[in-house]
Order: C-alpha cells, then sequence, then structure tokens
C-alpha cells in the first residue's frame, strides 16, 4: 500500500492592480458622459437649441432689424448663437452642477480618480460638445434663411464661441458653488433672458453714450465678437480680451468661494 504524496502549497497569487485611466481619457469619458445627459434632457435641450431657434425664426420673420444698412439675419444669427452658448454654458452647467452639489454627487465625484480638475474639465468637454452641435443646427437654420458669413470669419467665430463658452461656464460653476440649487435655477435663468434681450448679445447695443457701458458685459462682448467675425472675416479683439478677463475673474472667484458641498 503506498502512502499519498503530500502536495506542495503553491504560493497565493496576488490579484493585479487596478490603476486608473490616463487623465485624458477620464476626462472625456465624463465629457461623453454629460453631453449625453444634455442631448436626453428635454429642458436643456428646450433651453439650449429649440428656444434660440424660435427666436431666431421670430426676429427673422418680424424683421427687427430692418433698419441696418446689411440683411437683419446677418445680425441675427451670430446674436442666437450667442444667446445658446450662454444657454448651454451658463443656465444648462450652472443648474445641473447645482443640483450635483446639493445632493452630495459633486462632492462624491471629486474624491474619485476623475478629481477636481478633471470633473471641471469634463464639464467644459461637455459644453463644447453642446456648442458644436448648436452651431451645426443653429448655422444650417441660419443658412437656410439667407445668411452670408464671411468664410474668412469662421475662424474667429469658432475662437469667440470658445472663448464665450469658457466665460460663461466659469460663471455657471462660480454661481452653482456659491448659492443654492433653488437659487441657481431661478438667477441663471433670469440672467440668461435678461442678457439675451437688453444685455447686446441678439440685439447690438449702441456705442455711443452711457450705454456703451453695457459693452463691458460678457454678454456683449460674446455678441460682438461673432457678429464682427461673421460680417466683417476679422477678430474683435477688445470683446475678446473683455471675454477673457470674465474668465479669469470667475476662475479666481471660484477658487476661493466655491463649496463641493
Amino acid at each position: 500500500m503506498t502512502t499519498p504524496t503530500r502536495l506542495r502549497s503553491e504560493p497565493a497569487q496576488e490579484p493585479p492592480i487596478s490603476r486608473p485611466a490616463p487623465l485624458a481619457r477620464r476626462v472625456l469619458a465624463h465629457g461623453f458622459y454629460e453631453t449625453g445627459n444634455v442631448l436626453r434632457n428635454g429642458e436643456q435641450l428646450l433651453v439650449s437649441l429649440i428656444l434660440p431657434i424660435l427666436v431666431l425664426f421670430g426676429a427673422h420673420r418680424l424683421d427687427l432689424l430692418s433698419g441696418a444698412d446689411v440683411p437683419g439675419i446677418d445680425l441675427i444669427t451670430p446674436g442666437v448663437l450667442a444667446l445658446a452658448v450662454m444657454a448651454s454654458a451658463f443656465t444648462g452647467q450652472g443648474i445641473a452642477t447645482g443640483f450635483e452639489r446639493q445632493y452630495g454627487v459633486l462632492a462624491y465625484l471629486s474624491t474619485t480618480p476623475l478629481g477636481p480638475v478633471g470633473l471641471i474639465l469634463g464639464k467644459a468637454v461637455a459644453v463644447m460638445g453642446v456648442v458644436l452641435l448648436q452651431l451645426l443646427v443653429i448655422g444650417a437654420v441660419g443658412l437656410a434663411l439667407g445668411w452670408s458669413p464671411e468664410p474668412g470669419g469662421l475662424i474667429w467665430l469658432v475662437l469667440g464661441l470658445v472663448t464665450g463658452a469658457a466665460a460663461f461656464t466659469a460663471l455657471g460653476l462660480l454661481l452653482a458653488g456659491t448659492v443654492r440649487a433653488e437659487a441657481t435655477l431661478a438667477v441663471t435663468n433670469v440672467v440668461w433672458v435678461l442678457l439675451g434681450a437688453v444685455g447686446g448679445s441678439v440685439f447690438p447695443l449702441s456705442h455711443d453714450g452711457a450705454g456703451a457701458l453695457l459693452l463691458a458685459l460678457p454678454s456683449a462682448a460674446l455678441g460682438e465678437t461673432l457678429r464682427t467675425a461673421a460680417m466683417t472675416g476679422a477678430a474683435a479683439p477688445i470683446p475678446l480680451l473683455i471675454l477673457a478677463g470674465w474668465t479669469m475673474l470667475a476662475v479666481l472667484a471660484a477658487r476661493r468661494w466655491f463649496r463641493w458641498r
């Protein structure tokens, strides 16, 4: 009778270490996720895309800028693009971030491998994705209505959209990180309507008298940048500097007062 041989115990293998994906991949993944949320949200689509298109149709049909030296549609379309950027970057991101903060989601996501910086960059990617969609859709509607932008100004138009999106995203995040979500919801919508109506985004402001002070508003700077690019094919350096200044001020204020909870 043979005795059973003793089995030698194999050393236990350690499980592979799970490492986070590179920062760029994490940011893009979060940006695509937030973009999908915007496109699935009927309320945000209404504010970011449908209402601006209705404004474009209404202003064109009513011929509100008929007294200008250029066709009214050439003035209105860049202004409606500015209105749409304000809706997605300021109103949309401000409201979404405000409620994420109130429900604790924002603080939770900031502790994941995405981190605070990756979270903010992901939101910026989402805004730019929506802005690209707005440019394609509203631009196509404007072209169908007779809009004829200067081809050489398209690069300045895109630069203005990016700079404006950065400024209004920073302002929206600043508001969302400092007041309650319900207040963010009310303030962003009211400010969006006011800036769209009298803030120089859709309708050009006078450059003479006391009204010229309103040209320092980010909405007026964005509208002036887009109109100049589309109508003359040139850059508008002063409005671009104003937008950059608003971006820097909002970022610095957010670093000082933004609260994750």
